[in-house]
């Protein structure tokens, strides 16, 4: 449908060991991502031209900018969902969202409101100004709760930089970390990129998402999957990733 979008490569892309995209922003229409349903499809066509063949949708739930709940979120995925069929893509979907860590997530939370990965997961991002106070104890009632908790792309909190022993910490104690694609491409520049891939030498990617939002992301991301720098990190990639593990 899109075939002008995939040209020729100058390197060739080796054969990726997981198949779940696990964070992106594709479902149209509801946060700063895919804005329609056409630009959903292209963005779904280029994960499927690296082998993704399975997408979770992860739209921004945060206050005041993407105030999204359960009712916001199921329109989009219908949408979507009609979408996909009358073009007759086989690509299986399922939606959650990616919930920043604020006071509409814990309205949200209290109310019973928050819609879960399969499996239980939930993805829940820090703010980039600082650590939520109070994240270790949040984080643990999340699981009392029968959340299984993923923190979306640790590597782009600056607070984290310069104390790593935090992440030693909040991985110790049982929290998974997703980390982004577009961070090891270095799309937000060097230092999350150094970061993230401290994490994979450290054992601590649990997840890879690609946080896509447009097709500017889907190159950065298919550079860099073809790239000498994703193919030494492969083998540390595979012993840690559990993306496939998420069943739909």
């Amino acid at each position: 449908m899109f075939d002008f979008l995939f040209k020729k490569k100058t390197a060739e892309l080796p054969e990726l060991f997981f198949h779940t995209d696990v964070h992106c922003h594709i479902m149209p229409g509801v946060d700063h991502g895919s804005p329609d349903e056409d630009t959903s499809l292209r963005l779904i066509e280029g994960e499927q031209s690296w082998g993704i063949n399975r997408i979770v949708l992860t739209s921004h739930v945060t206050e005041s900018t993407f105030e999204n709940n359960p009712q916001t979120l199921a329109a989009g995925f219908d949408r979507l969902v009609r979408a996909v069929k009358a073009v007759g893509n086989s690509i299986k979907l399922a939606y959650s969202a990616e919930y920043r860590i604020d006071s509409l997530f814990m309205e949200q939370y209290k109310a019973g409101q928050l819609v879960k990965f399969p499996d239980d997961y939930l993805l829940v991002e820090n703010s980039f100004l600082q650590e939520p106070w109070g994240l270790d104890n949040l984080l643990f009632d999340l699981k009392i709760s029968g959340f299984k908790p993923i923190m979306a792309h640790p590597e782009r909190f600056g607070y984290y930089h310069d104390d790593k022993k935090r992440y030693d910490a909040l991985h110790q104690a049982g929290n998974l970390f997703q980390v982004n694609l577009l961070s090891l491409a270095g799309y937000h520049g060097t230092t999350p990129k150094k970061v993230a891939e401290w994490l994979v030498e450290q054992g601590y990617a649990d997840f890879l998402g690609t946080d896509m939002h447009n097709m500017t992301h889907f190159e950065a991301i298919d550079k860099y999957l073809r790239s000498k720098d994703f193919k030494k990190l492969m083998p540390l990639l595979e012993k840690t990733v559990k993306n496939d593990t998420i069943k739909f």
